[in-house]
């Protein structure tokens, strides 16, 4: 297909957020408007305040805990509904539960928004699925060729090692993670014998709106049912207790007594990333795609046009222009819940020693494929 006259793109960037113009609607909208695409219900691309909310029926729970009452129409993956002469469809991103691309189709053009996206099967949410288009929106959080996750099932012997030797001292395992998406998936890897689970109150509604969807999750027990009931410190010795970011340091971490604690995200791949959380463990896992996840993705979708949103755009749209992709950037306010993300991808630039080089290193692994587990 030809790719639309940039004089009439299929999608643009405004104040307000990516908009299609033909249809009159907003994906992922950081300001109020009319009508809004949401990929899924992450606070930097889930707003309050617009008019007219699209997303999927797999995230519907979990959008309305988020968001409270709103006005949400939910299409089932892959089923498409018309909108002033536009076919828009919802197709799985593999992030978080719920989580989508969005295509969107003109007089035969495609183009497909991914939101955030992650290649590596994940049990808590439906597969990322590669959506042939024209033109393909593209995030990159972790697009640096120094970003390359390990399989899921090393990093879930390295989290029950780590939880199995902190039990059998009886110390409490502390594990910092975002409250939706990442516990969840945790909770779904580890080895739940190890000894009972407790959540942070952040983490425990969230697991409900999973559980309601028909995520199976082991059992769990919310830590201030214990507080209320006066147990002591030895009521949570060999438990592995799943908490936000905000908590660690915070009053609320005195009742543990003797813990480790450590933090899941890809950002702990830095050496820096550890050091400023003040952790004794990082565990490097992301719902977001690596740099093979992104390339293998990219070229997945056949597309002749790649606009790049946020996270480490440069070296991402340079990569693809010499590689004969026309390739551009959209500026957006999309980033991580996690607060850290720009002092983070700061040192990531500066740990991109030669990133070129790198980056033809990985194209040359692309093209033999896609590392173990980095893709479907």
């Amino acid at each position: 297909m030809p790719i639309q006259s940039p004089d009439n793109p299929l999608i643009i960037a405004r104040p307000e957020g990516l908009y299609c113009p033909a249809g009159d609607f907003y994906i992922d909208p950081w300001r109020p408007v009319a009508r809004a695409i949401i990929t899924h219900a992450h606070s930097d691309h889930a707003r309050v305040g617009h008019g007219h909310y699209l997303a999927t029926q797999a995230g519907e729970q979990v959008l309305r805990h988020r968001l409270g009452d709103i006005a949400l129409q939910t299409l089932r993956y892959g089923e498409a509904v018309s909108h002033n002469g536009v076919r828009i469809s919802l197709h799985p991103a593999g992030h978080v539960l719920g989580s989508a691309q969005v295509r969107i189709e003109v007089a035969g053009e495609v183009w497909v928004a991914s939101g955030d996206y992650k290649v590596e099967p994940d049990p808590t949410c439906a597969a990322f699925e590669p959506v042939r288009c024209d033109t393909f929106i593209t995030e990159s959080t972790f697009g640096l060729p120094i970003y390359r996750w390990q399989h899921s099932d090393a990093l879930f012997a390295e989290i029950n090692q780590w939880w199995r030797a902190n039990a059998a001292q009886g110390r409490v395992s502390v594990l910092f993670c975002y409250a939706f998406g990442k516990a969840q998936r945790i909770l779904r890897g580890v080895d739940a014998s190890i000894g009972p689970i407790l959540t942070h109150g952040a983490v425990a509604p969230l697991n409900d709106a999973y559980r309601a969807s028909g995520v199976a999750l082991p059992a769990t027990r919310r830590v201030a049912e214990l507080a209320a009931r006066g147990e002591n410190k030895a009521a949570y010795a060999g438990a592995l207790v799943l908490a936000p970011p905000s908590a660690a340091g915070s009053t609320w971490m005195r009742r543990f007594g003797d813990y480790s604690d450590a933090f899941a995200s890809g950002w702990m791949l830095l050496r820096g990333a550890r050091r400023r959380r003040g952790v004794e463990r990082g565990f490097v896992m992301s719902d977001h795609a690596d740099w093979p996840g992104l390339l293998w993705a990219i070229e997945q979708t056949g597309a002749q046009q790649v606009y790049v949103t946020h996270g480490q755009t440069g070296v991402l749209t340079r990569w693809l222009g010499e590689h004969g992709i026309a390739a551009h950037t959209f500026h957006t306010q999309y980033g991580d819940e996690d607060e850290g993300v720009g002092q983070q991808q700061d040192e990531a630039t500066q740990a991109a020693a030669a990133p070129m080089d790198d980056a033809a290193d990985s194209a040359h692994r692309a093209e033999q494929g896609p590392e173990e587990g980095a893709a479907p």
